[in-house]
């Protein structure tokens, strides 16, 4: 299991091992972003390492993936291109990076977040197209900020049964990570308003 992999890896690495393991993601790691992200957060609820330490060592090696696809794309773009359609995978994530980016102009850059493989492609066209820096970072920082807080959540929620919950998120998209941060989201005000009432009810006893 990958999970398992990875708890070894992070175990014996620590954040550096977060770190790297999201930074190499972007030249096609075949361990999935989200789970060392998840797997980071479940280490940091059992007290393997430090919730803060470890959420930092996600992002940052999430910017650090963003950041080396934009530059590769700027300043190496067509043989990093052709480089990426070497394989039948790779062009149609390329392909479809394109068409999101025809779609929507510089906001495919949140929507390629919803889909494995295109959030790493799309950086690198961007760069290619001449986008700015300043704008690139003003887009893809907060989103990835976010979407390290959604899988880092899910990895301290749902602890070794993470694995199965991304290979749904994987397979349907954002909507299924949506519902079930919402469902967590109802579960969590729920529990509070049943202690909340208990607890009223024993001070009242």
């Amino acid at each position: 299991m990958e999970v398992d992999l990875l708890m070894s890896i992070i175990e014996q690495y620590g954040y550096v091992a977060i770190f790297f393991l999201l930074w190499l993601g972007i030249v096609g790691l075949p361990i999935p972003d989200e789970l060392v992200v998840a797997t980071g957060g479940f280490l940091a609820s059992i007290g393997v390492l430090n919730p803060w330490y470890s959420f930092l060592a996600g992002y940052l090696g999430v910017a650090s993936g963003l950041t080396i696809g934009f530059l590769l794309g700027k300043y190496f773009g067509k043989p990093i291109l052709q480089w990426l359609c070497k394989t039948e995978k790779m062009r149609n994530a390329v392909n479809r990076s394109t068409g999101l980016l025809e779609k929507y102009g510089t906001t495919a850059l949140c929507i390629s977040y919803l889909f494995p493989v295109v959030r790493h492609v799309v950086p690198y066209l961007v760069g290619l197209g001449g986008m700015t820096f300043r704008r690139y970072a003003m887009l893809s920082y907060p989103i990835g900020l976010v979407w390290t807080i959604a899988f880092y959540f899910l990895g301290h929620v749902f602890g070794n049964n993470v694995e199965a919950i991304i290979e749904v998120i994987r397979k349907y998209g954002f909507y299924a990570l949506l519902v079930i941060v919402v469902v967590l989201g109802v579960v969590f005000f729920v529990r509070k308003q049943f202690m909340g009432n208990r607890a009223y009810r024993a001070k009242g006893e």
